[in-house]
């Protein structure tokens, strides 16, 4: 089945990973994503392993799903197509920075004229009422402002060090998908388009500060900032004897099975430990006390012990072995496919179910203008005049 969003059409202008991750889970649930690319090509097209130039891994995973067409919107007739596409469109997904859109004649209000119930909804760096609205930005420096890198360095000697993923373009990407489809189904029940901003920075800022401004909550604080039990130096897997394992040791009930399976029931019943409120006080040296028992036994010998005590544990993977993990296994989250150009590649699996609308794979990550000609035909442009417009420079199509 084609999915939940099927047959709504997603002209895509986003670049790089926040806003393509954004319309991946838009394309996975079934939207229609017209991918709109400037004749450069995404710029993740050249991020990471490859074999042809302008596939690399980073654009495969990004853009399964969506269809490619190349619009040089510093072209007269570029432009003017894409406007004529718009009409038809049910949604605008972009990265640009406001202003930037304006200069091409692409802002909310004019656009909006084009077509009142298109939902209208960009993913960039900053709120436009804010001093930083016209900055560019990037993961890096989201996560710096934000102040990611010092609550990872309170766990790191007091160095700051980013997290090793791109999580707040992620984190946005989410929440441009969640924006959009919540615009559709308002849309649904009024009959009317809108104008939806999705800011980095303050999107990311709701993300980390919900755990972090801690104490910082109250007016005057009652406390510093960080969540201490996610900041301690000591929160990480601990090592066993042969390997390490995940463990959440984190209700009254877990830790009390737990002081007894390490044979030292009597902390179950000192006011340090016994109640979650002592326990976040001196979480460090219970993390601590933790780590030493954790070695006393293998991970098979812990993880039979905690399963069978309801105590959340889990086997340490990296990258490598997650692909060859039980679970995942049986659930086919990882799977294979054959892509037309790219040859066998691994895929990553949609994490949700559906009884009903269960969405598909219905198109290969695209090569950079693969699909220009048909998405002009049903945008309404007859073949002479998607052939003109190729003539013109307006749009290109594959190599």
């Amino acid at each position: 089945m084609p999915g939940p969003l099927a047959d709504v059409k997603v002209i895509d202008l986003t670049s790089n990973f926040m806003g393509p991750y954004g319309s991946l889970l838009l394309a996975d649930l079934g939207a229609d994503i017209c991918k709109v690319e400037a004749p450069g090509g995404d710029t993740t097209r050249g991020v990471g392993p490859a074999r042809n130039q302008g596939m690399s891994v980073i654009f495969l995973h990004l853009n399964r799903n969506k269809r490619s067409i190349v619009l040089d919107l510093k072209n007269p007739a570029g432009l003017a197509a894409l406007k004529k596409m718009l009409q038809s469109a049910d949604v605008l997904l972009h990265s640009f920075r406001p202003r930037t859109l304006a200069r091409l004649g692409l802002s909310f209000d004019e656009v909006h004229k084009l077509n009142p119930r298109l939902v209208y909804c960009g993913c960039f760096g900053f709120g436009q009422d804010g001093p930083y609205a016209d900055r560019p930005a990037y993961d890096d420096l989201i996560q710096a402002g934000v102040g990611m890198p010092v609550v990872q360095g309170r766990r790191n000697n007091g160095e700051p060090v980013y997290v090793a993923s791109a999580i707040a373009d992620r984190i946005v990407g989410m929440a441009t998908a969640n924006a959009v489809t919540a615009a559709l189904y308002y849309r649904e029940r009024s009959g009317h388009g809108q104008c939806v901003e999705v800011p980095m920075f303050e999107t990311f800022s709701h993300f980390v500060m919900g755990d972090h401004m801690y104490g910082l909550t109250f007016d005057p604080p009652i406390g510093d900032w960080g969540y201490v039990r996610m900041t301690s130096p000591d929160r990480r897997p601990y090592r066993t004897k042969d390997g390490y394992l995940g463990v959440n040791v984190y209700n009254d009930k877990h830790w009390h099975r737990f002081f007894h399976l390490s044979g030292h029931p009597e902390m179950a019943e000192d006011p340090r430990y016994a109640t979650i409120y002592g326990r976040t006080q001196h979480i460090d040296e219970l993390y601590r006390f933790l780590g030493k028992v954790f070695e006393t036994r293998t991970s098979d010998e812990w993880e039979r012990l905690l399963t069978e005590a309801d105590i959340p544990v889990i086997r340490m993977n990296t990258p490598e072995t997650l692909l060859s993990d039980p679970h995942m296994q049986a659930v086919g989250f990882f799977g294979m496919q054959d892509h037309p150009s790219e040859g066998r590649l691994r895929t990553i699996g949609l994490p949700q179910s559906w009884s009903e609308s269960k969405p598909e794979l219905r198109h290969h990550s695209p090569r950079l203008g693969e699909n220009t000609m048909e998405l002009l035909g049903e945008y309404g442009f007859s073949e002479d005049e998607a052939a003109g417009l190729v003539a013109s420079g307006g749009a290109r199509t594959a190599n």
